[in-house]
């Protein structure tokens, strides 16, 4: 079964070779996208470029419908059977959880429960991207279900930066 993984910028390039990934999304500023690493063909990384916000910050990129349409069609077209995607922000705590969530949703559709407990199981520091979140439940059809897991998963365990984070698809 493949894998969704979950890390933060300094320690993507070394988790990309080591894990063998075949996709790879870089959720960060535009000043801060890194160079496509060694192994990963240009069109097998998506690159979004927004800021950890949930509200409107002057100087700073909200995530909005443009951004998670290209995420979700990004993840949809990621063939899961072939190899893992690794997925990144800056530290592997919102965006990246946010980002991995809206996967887990796309590969098990109508399991959103399942999946935000199976990403707070194996994540307790993940706290997904609130506006990511409902941007997606919109755009995924999900009447709220989404949003609703999302809050389900309860409060975090938060740290300054994410160890790497091994999230199995849904069976």
């Amino acid at each position: 079964m493949s894998s969704i993984y979950v890390c933060n910028l300094i320690e993507m390039p070394a988790h990309v070779e080591a894990l063998g990934v075949s996709h790879l999304v870089s959720l960060v500023a535009p000043v801060e996208q890194p160079a496509t690493p060694a192994g990963i063909a240009s069109e097998r990384h998506q690159r979004v470029g927004i800021h950890d916000i949930s509200e409107p910050l002057d100087g700073h990129i909200l995530p909005a419908a443009e951004h998670v349409e290209g995420l979700i069609d990004f993840v949809t077209a990621w063939p899961h059977h072939e190899a893992p995607i690794l997925i990144h922000c800056v530290a592997g705590i919102s965006r990246s959880m946010a980002a991995a969530l809206i996967t887990l949703v796309i590969k098990a559709p109508g399991r959103e429960l399942e999946a935000a407990r199976h990403v707070r199981k194996a994540a307790p520091h993940a706290y997904p991207n609130r506006r990511m979140i409902a941007v997606a439940d919109r755009l995924l059809g999900c009447a709220g279900r989404l949003v609703e897991a999302r809050e389900a998963m309860g409060p975090a365990d938060l740290l300054p930066l994410a160890p790497l984070v091994r999230l199995p698809l849904l069976p």
